[in-house]
């Protein structure tokens, strides 16, 4: 049986890729290793990090004899060492290469972490790690003022989403604002806000606009793609 868990574990890095890393474990579908995150006011906190093939990342807290912190990710451990400058565990949390700290960030335990980032639903994730789509404009056709349209919520996609695939949408179609054609539409200066968690005056960036993801695409409608979010604007 542990003949058989070194084998598939050999098949995640090459022997080559692992040389010189400190309390090096091969178990049935992961690899392990002594991990720390250093804090100036309270020293080193070390762990056991555990690398799957899915790019799952656990670490088993081994602060003090009897702290219970287990399968923590990477950046609750970075915060639970009480590293100061926190949300940057890729470079705050470190394992020991031939003697020295190296940051995770630095060697190759985050090959498959990466690949199922990339692959999640695009790239555009907010700080929570969930899709985020920036708010977007459809224009009306009977008085050719743009409207805003948040979309933080499923509900609010499918309202967006079916504006924009009616040719014919109008202000009276709004079913979460009152607003009608009669009111002024918003100022340049405040539609370029559309809350992008990167930067608020985005234009358009891999955070926050969507390549298509289960969030913003709906069985029952045949286009069963991303929507355009530049056909309807006229920013």
């Amino acid at each position: 049986m542990a003949g058989g868990q070194g084998k598939d574990a050999a098949f995640l890095f090459a022997d080559e890729e692992l040389i010189g890393m400190t309390e090096l474990k091969k178990g049935a579908d992961f690899v392990e290793v002594m991990c720390g995150c250093t804090s100036h006011r309270y020293g080193d906190a070390v762990g056991r990090l555990r690398v799957f093939a899915s790019g799952d990342l656990q670490i088993s807290c081994e602060c003090t004899p009897g702290c219970e912190e287990d399968k923590l990710t990477p950046a609750a451990f970075e915060k639970h060492s009480g590293r100061e400058t926190a949300r940057k565990w890729k470079n705050n949390v470190w394992i020991i290469i031939k003697g020295d700290k190296v940051p995770l960030s630095k060697t190759v335990l985050l090959k498959y972490y990466n690949q199922a980032s990339k692959a999640a639903n695009g790239s555009h994730k907010g700080p929570n790690g969930r899709p985020f789509h920036r708010d977007e404009f459809v224009c009306c056709k009977r008085c050719n003022k743009e409207r805003r349209f948040r979309l933080r919520t499923k509900d609010e996609y499918r309202n967006y989403h079916d504006a924009v695939r009616n040719p014919n949408w109008e202000c009276s179609n709004l079913t979460f604002d009152r607003a009608t054609c009669d009111d002024e539409e918003e100022r340049a200066s405040r539609k370029v806000l559309r809350g992008c968690s990167r930067s608020p005056s985005c234009r358009g960036c891999t955070t926050c606009v969507c390549f298509g993801c289960e969030n913003c695409r709906f069985s029952d409608c045949s286009c069963q793609t991303c929507i355009d979010y530049t056909r309807n604007s006229k920013i």
